[in-house]
């Protein structure tokens, strides 16, 4: 007999078992800090850096004057197996200064000591004055060529890939600060086009607090903490911010958007973005377009409730940052289609009324409808926060063929405003030079030296005209793709600091924007009023903003302040009639639930609990969601199946959705001296039931199945209350709880009292 066969057949039988156990063990959860596993005990061999994780990418491999150098994708990573000082010399020890003798004093020629230090105390850049908390990603987007009639731009062509860098932030807060505060967000995303780079940079509120760039200063001083305490952080719910807006009334409109649920959202994932102002759209031909542009995420705008996004500031303050990285690395790459309303370029840049000038103000979807022209797809996440996410640079004045600006006095402001902060910030004016800046098409700007010069320069003549050099380099025409301004009329007029008369109407379109909510995102309105408002000290402040809201809507009015304890002030001035626009609000359309994270709540020591838990989590990774499985203990369950959070440490504000495998007893941690979360004296693990509870008043849809149900009673929740799923099947009960995630809540649960 062939010895050799027999090993042959118990390899293939081996590998099939080992593909039947791959069968049923699915994907991990998110979140692998790297791309191998350590091991136990530390390293004894050299070996160099490890790859970077899968879901990972860094800044195109460009010199400094944007051309491809072919060099891999980590060659600006750390090399080699052995630490070294800066210049490359290798070290024995790097845990011990150099001292005179084992007790003596440290010895000033320890030269890897200063360098090692000073680099430390260097090693921070001065955060941003607004946007200092982000997180972004790299991506691509992809031209539809459906706005080739509109804008010349070569990377909006049918077809085109370009490479992208998205950062998302909030306003106000530091770096430090927690990712769900009440705030607006950015969303500012860098093209690396053929004909140079593109900067949109844009937030997630159509519109803004001030018609005029030169009073950025006075709200962002008026909405950071307060000067003398340094406090609150990251709020606007204080007297100074309060102060401004209710004597600024332009601000109103920007505070309602501010005020709704769009102030908290639930993901950058399910958050839209807006080009804020007007922009002027060159086509091949010549002709000019007036636009705004769109950011639509694919899986539909959603919001986080005030309670939820307060237990994650204490819970989990990078909440945001962490779920875009995440679903980036599960694979659930987050999509926007970029869409542009276009209006005619007339000599009075307005459109049905509303001055296009006016960053204040919208036009309704319904008057000029979105129209799609390109796909958004973050991919990657950074290799290292620091030298991408930190250092990017962005600039409205960053303009391809095709796109000009207006004359917004805002935009105009932050057309100096951006340069002049990343002098500021990155050491000098040679910023674009940090690789994830460095744009991808070829660069000879006859700048020279300064601060951290990356490129090495030939020639003698950085200077025009001149024939040293040949000439070079040339001027280009139009004909060859150069940037040619649209040669717009300039008024013939006086010098004069004014705002047009069309500026002057406050209060309109925040009417528009609340009654086009619906009841319970009003509801969502009202409190967010009441609560910024009582957090107040001076009743003066409250008093002045509640007329500000006696202009906008009567009703909205007296609820706030009746929450005060004020009487409602009247209108002075007339209430108009609105028209509403249904693309305002979040509710009432289906979206997709990929990404989404769903808790299942399970017993160890109930065998029933984890039957059909294999296939009902490969189901839900199928769908695009991940699962994550919550036990009284953390680990293994049972062959291929572990727990990846415990009573101790889940809490309802990571899921989307609850499933109930079971309703286990309290486990042995479930004391009041060891987790707080287990006070309460139940039949069912306090912890658990606390879950139920949050997810019921979150509106969250909860099923339910085996003894799943008995929890559902311990909380005082009914199986028959909308949202709950209870079924005789695993598969069953989520493809129900699949259909109720995609319209994000079951807000029906709890009746509005507005109308």
């Amino acid at each position: 007999m062939d010895p050799i066969k027999p090993a042959k057949v118990v390899k293939e039988a081996l590998e099939k078992a080992v593909e039947k156990v791959a069968d049923l063990v699915t994907p991990p959860a998110p979140g692998k800090p790297a791309g191998v596993s350590p091991p136990v005990d530390p390293p004894n061999r050299p070996q160099g850096p490890l790859p970077r994780k899968p879901d990972q990418a860094s800044p195109s491999t460009r010199t400094a004057t944007g051309a491809e150098t072919g060099a891999a994708a980590d060659t600006r990573g750390q090399q080699a197996e052995y630490l070294t000082t800066a210049q490359g010399a290798r070290l024995y020890d790097t845990d011990h200064s150099l001292k005179a003798g084992e007790r003596g004093p440290t010895l000033l020629q320890d030269h890897h000591l200063r360098e090692k230090i000073t680099h430390f105390d260097h090693e921070r850049i001065p955060e941003r004055v607004v946007h200092a908390r982000g997180a972004a990603a790299h991506g691509v987007f992809v031209g539809y060529g459906t706005a080739a009639q509109v804008c010349k731009a070569g990377f909006l062509a049918e077809g085109v890939t370009t490479p992208v860098f998205t950062r998302f932030s909030t306003v106000v807060g530091s770096r430090g600060s927690a990712d769900t505060v009440r705030d607006t967000r950015g969303f500012a995303t860098k093209f690396y086009t053929a004909e140079g780079t593109f900067d949109l940079v844009g937030n997630n509120i159509p519109v803004f607090f001030i018609q005029d760039g030169i009073k950025f200063p006075d709200i962002i001083h008026a909405v950071k903490p307060h000067p003398d305490r340094e406090i609150p952080q990251a709020q606007s719910a204080h007297d100074t911010f309060w102060d401004f807006v209710s004597l600024h009334t332009e601000a109103t409109h920007h505070l309602f958007w501010h005020l709704s649920d769009r102030g908290i959202p639930r993901s950058y994932r399910m958050m839209e973005g807006f080009g804020v102002h007007t922009f002027r759209l060159v086509d091949a031909k010549g002709a000019t377009t007036l636009a705004k542009f769109h950011w639509k995420p694919k899986l539909g705008v959603h919001s986080l409730t005030w309670e939820e996004a307060q237990l994650i500031n204490g819970i989990d303050p990078d909440f945001h940052r962490r779920d875009l990285a995440d679903a980036i690395e599960s694979g659930a790459f987050p999509q926007w289609e970029l869409g542009i309303q276009v209006f005619p370029d007339t000599p009075e840049q307005t459109f049905e009324g509303i001055d296009l000038l006016d960053p204040t103000k919208i036009v309704p979807e319904e008057l000029a409808p979105v129209q799609p022209i390109g796909m958004l797809t973050l991919n990657r996440n950074p290799t290292n926060f620091f030298a991408e996410t930190e250092q990017v640079a962005f600039h409205v004045g960053h303009l391809p063929p095709g796109i000009d600006v207006t004359d917004d006095p805002l935009l105009h402001a932050r057309l100096f405003s951006y340069l002049d902060t990343q002098i500021t910030r990155l050491g000098g004016p040679n910023f674009a030079q940090i690789p994830i800046n460095r744009p991808h098409a070829p660069v000879n700007d006859m700048l020279r030296d300064g601060f951290h010069q990356h490129a090495v320069q030939s020639g003698v003549a950085p200077y025009k005209p001149n024939t040293l050099d040949g000439g070079c380099p040339f001027m280009a025409g139009a004909d060859v793709g150069a940037y040619v301004e649209v040669a717009q009329p300039v008024a013939q007029s006086v010098k004069q600091r004014e705002a047009p008369a069309s500026f002057a109407d406050h209060f309109t379109q925040p009417r528009l924007f609340y009654r086009s909510l619906s009841p319970v995102e009003r509801e969502h309105v009202v409190r967010a009023f009441t609560f910024e408002l009582g957090k107040c000290y001076e009743q003066s402040i409250r008093e002045r903003a509640l007329r500000i809201l006696a202009n906008v809507d009567a009703e909205l009015c007296a609820q706030v302040a009746d929450g005060l304890g004020l009487p409602a002030p009247e209108a002075t001035k007339p209430v108009g009639e609105v028209t509403p626009s249904p693309a305002l609000s979040q509710i009432g359309q289906v979206w997709p639930t990929a990404g989404r994270i769903v808790g299942i709540v399970v017993d160890a020591e109930n065998q029933a609990s984890l039957d059909g838990l294999h296939e009902l989590r490969q189901a839900i990774n199928a769908a695009g969601l991940t699962p994550l499985v919550i036990a009284a203990r953390g680990g293994h369950l049972e062959d291929g199946l572990e727990a990846q959070r415990t009573f101790l440490t889940a809490r309802s504000v990571e899921f989307d959705a609850l499933l109930l495998a079971a309703a286990p007893p309290p486990a042995p941690d479930a004391l009041p001296s060891r987790d707080d979360k287990a006070a309460a004296q139940t039949a069912v693990d306090p912890r658990v039931v606390l879950m139920i509870e949050e997810c019921y008043r979150h509106a969250k849809a909860i099923g339910a199945w085996g003894d799943g149900p008995t929890a559902l009673l311990e909380a005082r929740v009914a199986p028959d209350d909308l949202g709950i799923v209870v079924g005789d099947s695993p598969a069953g009960v989520f493809q129900q709880v699949q259909e109720l995630l995609g319209t994000h809540r079951v807000w029906d649960r709890f009746p509005a009292t507005v109308v």
